[in-house]
């Protein structure tokens, strides 16, 4: 049996939090007591018995989809900073890792994979993996035993109905605690209140039960309901669903089930099966506590204590799982793994490591007060890592063709034309590499302006700076303009680009002392893809009108980059991989960029494949960003238009019935005469019958329009 660790945290460093944990006294990790919470002697002499000296907490995501930095937070807590707050040795620490798997419709395979995936990466040892889905059987047998205790009954009211019982309920609720008389106010509807299912009988309600069971009724029509409290102040004691009929294969416990256990009903048992000591969650679920605890009241089984802290909120980004779904299924980013989002796996791509995930999840804590973390932090703990373990190369993101004129007689007769440099000023175990300066060299177009000015120290016509390395002035003498169909010098620069540089290098005793040495690579420099990421919000917090808020120039590509050619050795598109950090450099001047998996260069042949470098950070705090231009907030604006235009277009075909989907969706209105009784076509406007494969396409669409139906249902409840 292995003890839950984290990979930055050593033995000493755990048993010193314990220490000091332990002298602070047992008040950490309290939360609001109840009645219900209360363990009987029996079962606290069981669960002791069970765990004995050790403690343990669990980590339970729902698989529905990637894990982002708010669960990176979560681990932390629960492998590693609960049991530092509460003083447990490291050799009594256990934390088991949970598959909340109750929910097929919205759980797959891929979300599966790579929750476990990311969590090893991180480097947490749990002391199993579990799957909620793999007490399901256990789990009926519980809902047969409220049955037979009366608490729990099958109900045939529609979700409006249950609706408006809940708000009559918390109405009433309202009026008694407000000292108002609620008979009066909102007088009882038997219909509602306690509705025409709540007294069933006993032997009814098995009935029916098991017919849910067998599959004998359709989604919607039944759920199995707990015998909770209407007069409670807290709605989620009202009659809460435990079980409802999905018609869907469960991607880990097959297709043996119809109907599927809530999340309320089933992680506080599982919980309680699995002798947790600490059941921490957001802040979020704090009024949950009451059907946590009475579900388990009501089973008699062991009650763990139940924490809260605060949910990770980051400037700049959102967190919401329904949010992140809609930037990928709206392909406003490439993907759950894009370098834009937050998920564990889009930091892993754009270069954060797992050390530096951690160490932020440390620094920053967890506590009940809610607070929105500056994505700064994140960035300066990146860079403070990645300082001493990147190898430090010279590249150009926009690179300019510098030729150098007088090379031959500079740097003829023996001249060094190759120098070693240190791979890290601050690492010497990172070794050196060489770098060779040719006649031809490239510069990045940062570095050179048409015109001077006092504050800009990079280069200019007939200015001269520094080069890097080999110690002369690189002056320019001549820019060699083209324009788009290859035409030379001539004409406006406004309508060309900067061809090359003809420069010549000044040695001499005499020459002016520069202002800066500029970075540069030699001309057998390798191209490569580099896509420098800025916020993907325009504003700090995103609001409710977050998707107008998206930041055009989030990710800008430079698709002919150039950087030194020592990093061919570190590359090899055969061992890059998304489940692992890729090697990373620091860019002289610019910032640190990993390697993506999209890379394909082969380091052996040194020229087959390509490849494409993501930046991490910059390599120092950028200043606010710059006022927008009067054409910039015009783009902006009709960016918004256009995505608020979208967004109700999806909303107005979200309420459409799929058996409607074909005769009244825009897109599809008079192009069918005849459908069959699902609502597929089957004859065109013409009264052509539809062949077998155009059938088929509109069978997926309308399958489709299904899944993202559901998706919008869910997302528009939460």
């Amino acid at each position: 049996m292995s003890s839950a660790s984290s990979t930055p945290a050593t033995a000493e460093e755990e048993a010193a939090a314990a220490a000091e944990a332990a002298a602070a006294g047992p008040s950490v990790l309290q939360g609001r007591e109840l009645e219900w919470a209360r363990n009987s002697p029996a079962l606290e002499q069981a669960h002791k018995a069970a765990n004995g000296s050790l403690v343990r907490t669990r980590f339970p995501p729902e698989p529905n989809g990637y894990l982002h930095i708010g669960h990176a937070k979560s681990m932390n807590m629960n492998f590693r900073l609960a049991f530092d707050k509460l003083g447990v040795e490291p050799a009594n620490r256990r934390t088991i890792f949970r598959y909340d798997d109750t929910n097929p419709e919205a759980e797959t395979k891929e979300y599966i994979d790579s929750i476990y995936q990311d969590l090893r990466w991180l480097g947490w040892e749990p002391e199993r993996t579990t799957y909620s889905s793999d007490n399901f059987d256990q789990l009926y047998q519980f809902a047969i035993q409220l049955i037979h205790k009366g608490l729990a009954y099958v109900c045939d009211m529609t979700g409006a109905e249950i609706k408006a019982q809940r708000e009559l309920a918390l109405n009433r609720a309202n009026c008694r605690n407000s000292g108002r008389d609620p008979d009066s106010e909102f007088p009882l509807v038997e219909a509602l209140l306690p509705g025409r299912n709540r007294n069933t009988s006993v032997e009814r309600n098995l009935e029916l039960f098991e017919k849910m069971k067998l599959g004998c009724f359709d989604e919607g029509t039944y759920t199995l309901r707990l015998k909770m409290d209407f007069e409670s102040s807290n709605p989620n004691m009202y009659d809460l669903i435990a079980y409802r009929i999905k018609y869907t294969p469960h991607p880990h416990a097959g297709s043996g089930w119809c109907i599927y256990p809530a999340y309320d009903f089933t992680h506080g048992i599982c919980d309680s099966l699995e002798h947790i000591d600490y059941s921490i969650c957001t802040l979020e679920f704090e009024s949950r506590r009451e059907p946590y605890y009475w579900i388990l009241w009501a089973l008699d089984l062991y009650r763990p204590k139940v924490y809260e802290m605060s949910r990770l909120n980051v400037q700049g980004t959102v967190l919401s799982k329904r949010k992140l779904i809609g930037l990928v299924q709206e392909k406003f980013v490439r993907g759950w793994d894009d370098c834009r989002m937050p998920t564990v796996s889009g930091l892993r791509r754009r270069g954060y490591t797992a050390k530096i995930i951690n160490q932020f999840c440390q620094d920053i804590g967890a506590t009940r007060a809610a607070n929105v973390v500056e994505v700064k932090k994140l960035e300066q703990t990146a860079r403070v890592i990645l300082s001493d373990e990147s190898q430090r190369v010279m590249a150009a993101l926009d690179p300019i063709k510098v030729v150098i004129t007088n090379f031959d007689q500079v740097c003829g007769n023996g001249a060094t034309l190759t120098f070693e440099v240190a791979n890290s000023p601050t690492n010497e175990a990172l070794g050196v590499h060489s770098v060779t300066l040719t006649s031809t060299i490239y510069l990045d177009s940062s570095d050179f302006r048409l015109e001077d000015d006092p504050d800009y120290f990079g280069l200019a016509p007939n200015k001269a700076v520094g080069l890097k390395y080999h110690g002369g002035n690189l002056v320019c003498d001549k820019v060699v303009m083209m324009d788009a169909n290859g035409n030379g010098n001539g004409g406006s620069s406004d309508s060309k680009r900067i061809q090359l540089l003809e420069c010549h290098l000044d040695v001499s005793e005499s020459r002016p002392k520069p202002k800066s040495y500029l970075s540069w690579v030699p001309s057998n420099g390798l191209t490569c893809e580099v896509r420098v990421y800025n916020p993907l919000f325009l504003v700090p917090e995103p609001s409710a009108s977050w998707m107008e808020e998206l930041n055009p120039e989030s990710e800008i590509v430079y698709e002919n980059a150039m950087v030194d050619p020592s990093v061919a050795e570190l590359i090899d598109g055969r061992t890059v991989s998304k489940w692992k950090s890729n090697p990373s450099f620091q860019f002289e001047r610019m910032g640190y960029f990993v390697v993506d998996y999209e890379t394909t260069f082969n380091s052996e042949t040194n020229k087959d494949g390509k490849i494409v470098l993501n930046r991490t950070v910059s390599l120092k705090e950028e200043g606010p960003r710059k006022k927008m231009t009067v054409t910039e907030q015009t783009q902006l604006e009709d960016r918004r238009t256009g995505t608020k235009a979208a967004m109700e277009a999806k909303e107005r075909r979200m309420q459409i019935d799929a058996v409607n989907l074909f005769r009244e969706w825009d897109e599809f209105k008079g192009k069918f005469s005849k459908y069959d009784d699902k609502g597929i076509p089957t004859h065109d406007a013409d009264g052509t019958e539809l062949t077998k494969s155009a059938v088929k396409k509109l069978i997926k669409e309308q399958q489709k329009h299904v899944k993202q139906q559901m998706a919008w249902k869910k997302g528009s409840t939460e």
